[in-house]
């Protein structure tokens, strides 16, 4: 049947987007589906302090199907062999599409 892949790849999209993945959670690397005419606003400013084993993953806007919404950063514990490559917005011709962060082996 081909409607469960659909719905599982859709599941996964949407959580991406909650913003609510931290660690211990898989999260899939890649284009998530989302592509709109609404540029995102400029990143805002987040304080960071430096916690012996731990990387901040930096926030980002998420779209909520109406407007950017802000998703606060997060401090979530190293991977050993990994680098964290944070979520961002590009621009795919008249469109602004959303690149989930992800673990990269570094």
């Amino acid at each position: 049947m081909m409607l469960r892949p659909l719905v599982l790849s859709a599941a996964i999209g949407l959580a991406a987007l909650g913003g609510g993945l931290h660690s211990g959670e898989a999260q899939a690397a890649g284009y998530i589906g989302v592509s709109v005419r609404v540029a995102p606003p400029p990143p805002r400013y987040e304080r960071v302090v430096v916690r012996p084993g731990y990387v901040w993953t930096p926030g980002y806007w998420r779209w909520s199907g109406r407007r950017h919404v802000w998703v606060a950063g997060y401090y979530v514990p190293v991977r050993a062999g990994y680098v964290y490559r944070p979520a961002r917005w590009y621009r795919h011709g008249p469109d602004w599409r959303f690149h989930a962060g992800y673990w990269a082996r570094g």
